[in-house]
């Protein structure tokens, strides 16, 4: 394929060049924005990588192309020269990377273009991609059909009840699902051949489980707890071989084909998956507040989390804030090496649930490992080690109603007699975390009532909190974020660790009610869209995160104000009302609101 049709095929108006041939000299980009160039030198040859054959930008996206004549006879100096592309391109502005090696002599190889998305690694290797594209389509690996999470969601459902019909106990299911869909993933074996039986397909998952978790130090611990929470489970062996055959046959044909570890789409469906189903878990304990997808993403960009962050969450859960971490990280790596270092030595994390810890480590396999530190007990357990993991990044949805049991004893000697759980709402964890940890930020979902509340107990952990950490930032969340599990109203708070509140230093208060989803019978929270089928949230978290990176003051969406720990932390507070958008359903709803809220508290009966 010559140069000049690869121009046309991806889009000669997108094409940058700064040089002649329309080639691209990254030495001469850096001078000119006023950045330090440093070339990088091949690993096979005398040489250093300074100039791509080719460079189409189009908004947040770069497509790069190499060309040789046949890079299969030079594969791995080709990929060691486009790397270098990309860690340039990285360093160059904040883009997303389509990294290409095109054949110049037509039919010299099985395939013409060998595709990554991100890095020049196995992990972003696209091997399904063998022809090339318009720029419009490589658009599409870093965008999310939003029809496509509302499906999931719908297939997710149907995949609840079946498992409830065949005897599957509903506190069993998801890690039960999510096991299968990591063999399913990684096996070659045809588990839904009528040849298998249940003892077969469990030889099998137990044979995969094992070499997933070959150069895990964890490894036997892992691996005892899943055969114990799952595969040696009796509602799972008694399984007839006929009805796990259909199981795996749901999941593998109406789950599996959404998830995509290559692509930041696919890493939305698994999180919107596993939040799903943990909401059913939800139904047996509403104090179990499982954060949403697109939650974890506004509050892992809110603090930056890049290739050189070291992130801890303390109270994992099912990993959601790991797995979004470590996504965000990845995207951001320029090489190999920098992702294998990111998924070995930059998450951390602590889950005191035995079955939801093993969740985790699942979740976290799936999305191409990342698990080897995710550690199962308590985070109270993890004094000594935390500051040897030296976390510069936290992220955290803490127990709101922990019992005592939960939490040390010294804590629980402080409590009132009549006092059966954490009266600090979650910010007793807090507290302990930012102690440990001592720099970086953390960002925290917690209940209204930590911010709102001025009692005792509550002033006190404020106080001490803000004698270490500067609360930057307070965003009012949905009133439903969390339905269907549990009914508390949060918001998210951010630290600044370690560097003492300043009283006259404005915060900033962002009232984020709307998030652009909306309640749907048995699917939850469910994204709106447009008549083109675009998903409202897009726009609506780049509003979010502008608004607090630039510290706007926006009638009816945000407020900067000085507090102390003796005053409220939400927008509410301080922000001024947008009196125009006001509708009279809304003065009716806020009727409703106050009625609803009277008969709960048993201060008026239901007629």
């Amino acid at each position: 394929m010559q140069r000049r049709h690869m121009e046309d095929i991806v889009g000669e108006k997108y094409l940058i060049s700064n040089v002649e041939n329309d080639e691209f000299k990254y030495s001469k980009a850096y001078k000119e924005a006023g950045l330090k160039f440093k070339p990088i030198k091949s690993k096979f040859e005398n040489r250093k990588y300074q100039t791509i054959d080719l460079r189409f930008v189009k908004g947040d996206l770069t497509v790069l192309i190499e060309t040789k004549d046949n890079f299969a006879d030079v594969e791995d100096k080709a990929e060691d020269q486009l790397s270098a592309y990309v860690e340039y391109e990285k360093g160059l502005n904040n883009n997303n990377i389509i990294a290409i090696l095109a054949n110049t002599t037509q039919g010299v190889n099985s395939k013409d273009v060998k595709v990554w998305r991100g890095t020049v690694s196995d992990r972003d290797l696209l091997p399904k991609e063998t022809v090339l594209k318009s720029i419009e389509e490589y658009e599409h690996f870093y965008t999310t059909k939003t029809n496509n999470k509302e499906e999931v969601t719908q297939n997710t459902y149907a995949l609840n009840e079946l498992l409830n019909a065949e005897g599957i106990k509903e506190k069993l299911r998801s890690q039960f699902v999510g096991t299968c869909l990591l063999v399913l993933k990684n096996t070659k074996a045809n588990l839904t051949s009528k040849d298998m039986n249940t003892d077969m397909i469990l030889g099998e998952m137990k044979r995969v489980l094992g070499e997933l978790l070959n150069h895990d130090v964890n490894k036997a611990e892992k691996i005892a707890l899943l055969d114990k929470n799952v595969l040696d489970n009796q509602d799972v062996k008694s399984l007839s071989s006929s009805v796990f055959r259909h199981i795996l046959d749901e999941i593998k044909n109406k789950i599996l084909p959404f998830i995509d570890d290559q692509s930041t789409a696919g890493q939305d469906l698994l999180n919107l998956f596993f939040v799903t189903f943990n909401k059913y878990v939800g139904k047996a304990d509403k104090n179990q507040a499982f954060t949403p997808d697109h939650i974890t993403d506004f509050m892992v960009k809110a603090i930056n989390v890049n290739r050189n962050s070291i992130v801890l969450d303390p109270t994992c859960g099912s990993g959601s804030f790991l797995v979004r971490a470590m996504t965000q990280a990845l995207d951001d790596a320029a090489t190999a090496e920098e992702q294998e270092k990111i998924k070995k030595h930059q998450i951390y994390g602590i889950e005191y649930d035995e079955n939801i810890y093993g969740l985790a480590t699942t979740n976290m396999l799936i999305h191409g490992d990342g698990n080897s530190n995710i550690s199962q007990g308590s985070c109270f357990d993890f004094k000594d080690d935390i500051p040897k993991w030296k976390i510069n990044k936290v992220l955290m949805n803490p127990p709101y109603n922990a019992t005592k049991a939960q939490v040390p004893s010294s804590f629980v000697k402080e409590w009132n007699s009549k006092t059966k759980r954490d009266p600090s709402k979650g910010l007793y964890f807090v507290k302990y975390i930012a102690d440990e940890v001592k720099t970086g930020e953390l960002a925290v979902l917690l209940p209204m009532a930590a911010a709102i509340g001025n009692n005792k107990v509550l002033k006190n952990f404020k106080e001490k909190i803000l004698a270490e950490n500067t609360l930057k930032a307070v965003f009012s969340l949905p009133d439903d974020i969390f339905y269907p599990g549990a009914s508390v109203q949060a918001c998210c708070m951010i630290f600044e660790l370690g560097q003492r509140h300043n009283n006259n230093i404005p915060t900033f208060f962002g009232y984020y009610k709307n998030d652009g989803f909306s309640k749907r019978k048995n699917l939850g929270r469910i994204e709106k869209v447009d008549k083109d089928g675009n998903g409202a949230w897009h726009e609506i978290e780049k509003e979010w995160l502008d608004l607090y990176r630039n510290k706007k003051v926006v009638v009816g969406k945000s407020a900067m104000q000085c507090v102390d720990a003796s005053d409220e932390w939400l927008a509410e507070a301080y922000m001024k009302t947008d009196y125009s958008t006001l509708k009279e359903s809304d003065f009716q709803q806020t009727i409703n609101d106050y009625l609803s809220y009277l008969v709960k508290e048993g201060k008026i009966y239901e007629v």
